[in-house]
């Protein structure tokens, strides 16, 4: 029997539908997709790579959901988010040498030679750059890396807010790691490393918490002040009446790199004012005391995203202590003024100057189909991106509907919470 052989028959083994459930959730048909899913990635690789004999893995990272925290990470505030049940999943083989190619589904095939571990200004913005930038902060970390073929799928849409580009690094961090290292690395080093292939060699300003969240799994508080603690959380909305959906009213995070690095840098303008850094080194009673003269020397606006960022650190600490003493309401009113705050302070609801606020008109029909229950906000970077809604159960159709009239069909995405990081789920070699 040969790798491909053996790695389906692990797939579709009693034991199997333990570690599906577990990854994915029980939802109604999710066993049998995933299945399905998985048995196609084999065959894709088996087709294009013909690996027959080489040790095969199933690789899965998760995408995250941000619950708490918007825009904060990066000035070293706190967040609150998620791992979910939407992932990046490669089926993979080890080779000689030392060239990676990965065949991602509705994707040219990306070949990289990691010979030359230096970032490659021709490379920004593309995949290229993210396994490049991995395998150059495993190496210095004094991890091994080499060549490996891999098919990809991911269920983490590109542009929505559920982080597809973590995902896609911390995966890409997990199959050296299981290829070449026989071990785990922690997860806030593997966030870290992601983070610095995002930053150094595919050119986004991204903040932390995308990678932590993905790295870590399930629902975790984070304080990125000094070495990021994360502190994880049990608590299940689903068994609360409640479900997490994300709504995609329209565009993508595509070509908005310029505002979202133009938030960081006017709130770290802020923070300079004072000497600091970031504005985490900052108290509120100082920008207030000093607001006329920050204002002269930046903007008005950069004040007014100095303000979300304190304000937003303060209700990811309430969210947290609602969620500890199972007080829902309290919760979503902290989740409901985060959505006004993103809108009003921080105003990453839409691009300045653009007539197209799809994202603005989400979360004010958001407002209207909930009635006054559940709670609404941006979602992740904004501007043309996503809302996370936290629906009750018994109103999730009628929800879906209402906004599937306004945005389209396939504009919601019901999530589970996700208790995994990167994972090898099944290899060819299991018994």
């Amino acid at each position: 029997m040969d790798s491909y052989a053996r790695l389906l028959a692990a797939i579709r083994r009693p034991y199997a539908t333990e570690r599906f459930n577990r990854l994915y959730g029980h939802r109604e048909g999710s066993l049998a997709f995933q299945i399905t899913r998985y048995s196609r990635l084999v065959k894709a690789h088996e087709d294009i790579f013909h690996d027959n004999q080489a040790p095969l893995y199933m690789v899965s990272a998760p995408g995250r959901t941000e619950i708490g925290g918007n825009h904060t990470d990066h000035n070293n505030g706190c967040v609150l988010a998620a791992a979910v049940n939407l992932d990046t999943l490669a089926c993979v083989s080890k080779t000689e040498g030392m060239t990676v190619r990965i065949h991602s589904e509705g994707y040219p095939e990306l070949v990289v030679d990691l010979t030359d571990m230096d970032a490659k200004e021709e490379e920004k913005g593309t995949s290229a750059a993210l396994v490049r930038g991995v395998a150059r902060g495993l190496r210095d970390r004094g991890f091994q890396v080499g060549g490996f073929h891999a098919a990809v799928v991911s269920s983490v849409m590109g542009g929505s807010g559920l982080s597809s580009s973590a995902a896609y690094e911390v995966m890409i961090s997990r199959i050296f790691e299981a290829l070449y290292n026989g071990k785990e690395m922690d997860a806030t080093s593997r966030a870290q490393l992601s983070q610095y292939a995002e930053n150094e060699y595919f050119g986004k300003p991204s903040g932390l918490m995308d990678q932590m969240a993905c790295s870590t799994g399930g629902l975790v508080n984070i304080d990125f002040k000094g070495q990021p603690k994360v502190k994880p959380l049990q608590y299940n909305f689903a068994s609360h009446g409640y479900q997490l959906v994300v709504v995609a009213p329209g565009g993508s995070h595509d070509n908005l790199t310029d505002e979202y690095a133009a938030i960081r840098t006017e709130m770290q303008d802020v923070a300079s004012f004072f000497g600091e850094k970031t504005l985490r080194g900052v108290r509120p009673e100082q920008l207030l005391q000093n607001m006329q003269a920050i204002c002269r020397r930046f903007s008005e606006r950069a004040v007014l995203r100095a303000m979300h960022f304190f304000q937003e650190n303060e209700r990811v600490k309430q969210q947290v202590h609602a969620l500890q003493l199972d007080d829902l309401p309290a919760f979503f009113a902290a989740v409901n003024a985060s959505g006004k705050s993103s809108w009003t302070l921080l105003q990453n609801i839409y691009p300045a100057g653009s007539t197209s606020q799809a994202l603005a008109l989400a979360l004010a029909l958001s407002e209207t189909l909930l009635q006054g229950k559940g709670a609404c906000r941006v979602h992740g970077g904004g501007f043309a991106g996503t809302t996370l809604n936290f629906v009750p159960e018994d109103m999730v159709n009628a929800f879906v509907s209402g906004m599937e009239q306004a945005f389209g069909p396939g504009c919601c995405v019901v999530l589970d919470v996700r208790q995994d990081g990167p994972c090898t789920v099944f290899t060819s070699e299991e018994n």
